[in-house]
Formats: C-alpha cells, structure tokens, sequence
C-alpha cells in the first residue's frame, strides 16, 4: 500500500493535494500525520430500501461469529436494519414502519422484567420518540415509544437525530440524545436514565441538559465512552465536543477538537478500546470521504488533548455514521470490525488492521 506522509510543523503552513482535490491535512501539534490510501471494505451489506444513516455493533456473548450490525433506514417509511457479518439482511429481525429513524445505539443489560436485556435504541425523528427494541430478537420494548425533547417549540427543536448510550460504573444506562436544532447554550443535548416502568418497558427520565452548540449547522453524531467515562459529539463545521458522561460531574465542556482541516460536515464517531484507557478516536470528515483518527487519550499535560495522528480515505461515500468494535469477531475481523454508512445504500465493512496499517495499533 502506497502511503503519502506530510511533515509539517507550526505556523508553516503546507498544501497537500490528492488526486480526488481533498483538503490538506489540519495543522496540529503533532509533526506528523499519516494520509493512507484508500481503504477498501471488505464487506459491503445488502442495500436498504431508502437512506442509510447510522448503524451500530451488537457482540453476540455466546458466539461472536453470530454478532450482528443494526443499521437505520432514514425515511418516512423507515426501518431499523440487521445485518450479519457477512452484510447479509436478517429480515425475520429487521423492523419496518419507523418514522426516519435517524441514528442508533446499543446498551448490555438493561434490567427489565428482572432480567439483564441488551437494547437497541433509535431515535424517529417525525414522532419525536425514542424507539427502544430487545436485542438479538428485535422486540419493542418502549411501549410504543417515549417522547423526547417534550414541551419544546418547533419541529426542529425536537426532530430527534443523534442517540449514544452511557453505562454508569454503578450500572445505570442512560440515552444521550440530539435534535435537528437548539439553543447555542447549556441544553442542545438531554440526558435521560433508562429504567423498567413496572410493566417490563423502558422509561426515560430527564436528568440534564447541557452542550454548547456554535450555530453553524446541527450536532448529530454522539459517541460516549463508557470506560472512560466521556462523551462526544460532531458540532458540525466546527470541531468535536467532549463532556463528562456522568451527570453528576457537571456540564462544563472539557475539549475541543478537530476543529480544522475537515471539509464540511464533521459526522459520525467511533471509539476504538486498546485498553480501558487508551486508543482511538475515528471522525467521519464527510465531504472529503475520510476518517480522522485522534488519539482517544490525552497528554501528561492536558488529559483532554486528543493529537490528530492518521488520516484514512475510505471507500464509503459521504459518511454519516460510523461503529468499531475492538473485539475479534471470527477469521474475517480479528482484531475487530469498523463499520461505516455509505451514500448507495449501504454499510461497509472494515478490518481493523485496514484502518490502521502500520501507524495504528491493533489489541
């Protein structure tokens, strides 16, 4: 694989042009980044019916071999999609009729009925509902759905698009959701716990809302580690914002980053775990079809500094959304699985040893 490498160090500034005219590379702190070539999949789903948007990685406790993707079908005659690992739709298990659902997420062990129930959660957009389904059967477990955003003014103030899901050290599973619009301080993203309402369905309560927004265009990506106890989000065209997951450690923004050289929309985030501690931090630069790859810890100086330290073209078209997973899966995604939304329909899939080649580490 051909690798082109652009040194460069501050105030210098550089030009780098690829055959496909993308942006140059953001000046950073660190001397040095990486642009690959670009990446293939080496799955590619069978294609939804209307709009692919956002998916997500449910491992299989039993048998990893047999984890799935759930993947949304933004449209008003939508779906939540579900994919084995060789692309191939599940359609016993895939839902129809969801109202644009836009993005989704997963949580392990969410207690219902007295028993531990991994969920798949997404937001529909034109209800303005959470929809929440038992995973790996794909039963709805929300009676219906729960609204979000209540008692706020105007479609767009409460058009649901980006949902991450926080497990708590105590095991309380809270839903971090954003909308299509909002005000630009103190309250863009609502945070709410998810618990059993008596009957064996999913309530969500408010718990805070908080994240600074600059205006520019909407925050749709959320990502949270859970380990680490943060979580993220696209201000798109601006930079990716990182908070504390945990309500009770306040609403004060830690970091901002990425907040040069992408060439729109800044979209969807994926953590990749070496450690409890380290590894990556994938952000989708949409318009130039490439991923950023940060560092997911921070410096002896500042915790929250996250070092631009690859840049990864790939083969999927003005990506949205985006999950990885570290675990190995089977012989195909040993050292885990990166999958990322394409314009055509579908999802790719990565190997992890693609994305990182001789730059990144694998677990």
């Amino acid at each position: 694989m051909n690798k082109f490498k652009l040194l460069y160090t501050a105030p210098l500034i550089l030009t780098f042009f690829t055959a496909a005219c993308q942006p140059s590379a953001p000046s950073q702190s660190n001397p040095l980044v990486v642009i690959s070539a670009e990446v293939k999949p080496v799955v590619i789903t069978e294609p939804v019916e209307y709009d692919t948007d956002d998916p997500a990685i449910w491992v299989n406790p039993k048998n990893a071999a047999q984890s799935l993707v759930i993947g949304t079908d933004k449209n008003a005659d939508g779906g939540l999609y579900v994919f084995d690992l060789n692309g191939k739709i599940d359609h016993s298990k895939t839902v129809k009729g969801l109202k644009r659902p836009n993005n989704v997420d997963i949580a392990c062990g969410l207690m219902l009925n007295g028993k531990p129930t991994d969920i798949a959660i997404t937001t529909e957009r034109m209800t303005h509902k959470l929809r929440i389904f038992s995973l790996p059967d794909m039963q709805p477990v929300d009676n219906g759905g729960i609204e979000a955003f209540a008692n706020e003014t105007g479609n767009e103030y409460r058009d649901l698009m980006g949902i991450a899901t926080y497990t708590a050290p105590d095991g309380k599973i809270y839903a971090i959701t954003g909308r299509k619009n909002g005000p630009l301080t103190g309250g863009y993203l609502w945070q709410y716990l998810l618990s059993d309402d008596g009957t064996g369905h999913v309530k969500a309560t408010l718990v805070r809302k908080f994240g600074e927004y600059s205006g520019k265009k909407e925050i749709e990506s959320i990502a949270v580690d859970n380990e680490m106890g943060y979580v993220y989000y696209s201000d798109e065209q601006t930079g990716v914002r990182q908070y504390y997951a945990d309500p009770a450690k306040g609403n004060q923004q830690l970091a901002i980053f990425g907040t040069s050289g992408f060439a729109a929309d800044h979209e969807g985030i994926s953590i990749y775990k070496l450690t409890a501690a380290t590894g990556y931090i994938l952000v989708s630069d949409q318009g130039a079809n490439r991923f950023q790859v940060f560092s997911r810890e921070g410096s002896a100086k500042n915790p929250y500094e996250h070092k631009l330290l690859k840049i990864v073209p790939v083969a999927a078209r003005q990506s949205d959304g985006s999950d990885v997973l570290a675990q190995p899966l089977n012989k195909q995604f040993k050292h885990g699985l990166f999958v990322a939304m394409s314009d055509d329909k579908t999802f790719h899939y990565y190997r992890w040893e693609d994305i990182a080649g001789k730059e990144l580490k694998n677990k």
